[in-house]
């Protein structure tokens, strides 16, 4: 027998492709973050779509939904009348606010877990922790797939502890985009999924206090021992 005819629109299925328009924009905001991640963009910089689009080979309209995508993520701000620029690196006190902040929520969210994960709650956790390896360069492209566990990993504690305003709190810093253009380097990430590690067995085991002093000692190590220090000799 011959091959069935394909599909009409009317039948699509998940096989059918992306939109090729979709797949430009996606391709050129993974290009514009890379370059403000990596700081080929400047911090604070004027951003050019036209310049841009003639850097990426693309008209202005793919560059434009990229800007305001990345404007969502707070990595670009859009001034009046006059366009685009990249937000500025966190600052110190920027930095200490993050920072009291995540350890008003996320150690309390840790124990919460720890009670309240079911056992498809503890897979999936396990899951996640599976497929994350450490970056082997200091670029963002290598640092891409640990930014994006960092994020799965803090936004799956608070649902496991059942918060949706705990998630929701910690989705709208976008923390793991402006902790890495401050300071990263190729030890952060081993150590990352170290004490992220240390935080899942504590869950895992259903050790509310053990779980709380692992998120902890991982925001406290994180800011004291590897950023603090970043602001306090640049400013």
């Amino acid at each position: 027998m011959g091959r069935p005819p394909a599909r009409t629109a009317q039948g699509t299925d998940s096989a059918t492709p992306l939109p090729r328009r979709q797949m430009l924009t996606d391709d050129v905001h993974e290009a514009i973050k890379a370059l403000i991640m990596d700081h080929a963009i400047a911090p604070g910089a004027r951003v050019s779509i036209d310049g841009l689009a003639r850097r990426l080979g693309v008209s202005p309209t793919p560059v434009r939904e990229a800007l305001a995508r990345l404007e969502t993520a707070e990595l670009v701000v859009k001034e009046p009348l006059r366009g685009y620029r990249t937000t500025p690196l966190l600052d110190r006190e920027q930095l200490a606010d993050l920072y009291r902040f995540r350890l008003l929520i996320e150690p309390w969210a840790a124990a919460r877990a720890a009670e309240n994960a079911d056992e498809r709650g503890r897979e999936r956790l396990r899951s996640e922790m599976a497929a994350c390896r450490a970056p082997s360069e200091a670029t963002y492209e290598a640092y891409k797939a640990l930014a994006a566990h960092d994020t799965r990993f803090h936004v799956l504690v608070a649902e496991l502890a059942g918060s949706a305003q705990v998630r929701l709190a910690f989705e709208r810093t976008h923390c793991h985009l402006h902790i890495f253009r401050l300071h990263y380097d190729r030890g952060i990430g081993q150590r990352t999924l170290e004490e992220h590690r240390a935080i899942t067995d504590a869950v895992l085991a259903a050790d509310p206090g053990a779980a709380e002093a692992a998120m902890r000692t991982h925001l406290e190590t994180a800011y004291y021992e590897r950023l603090r220090p970043v602001t306090e000799t640049a400013g």
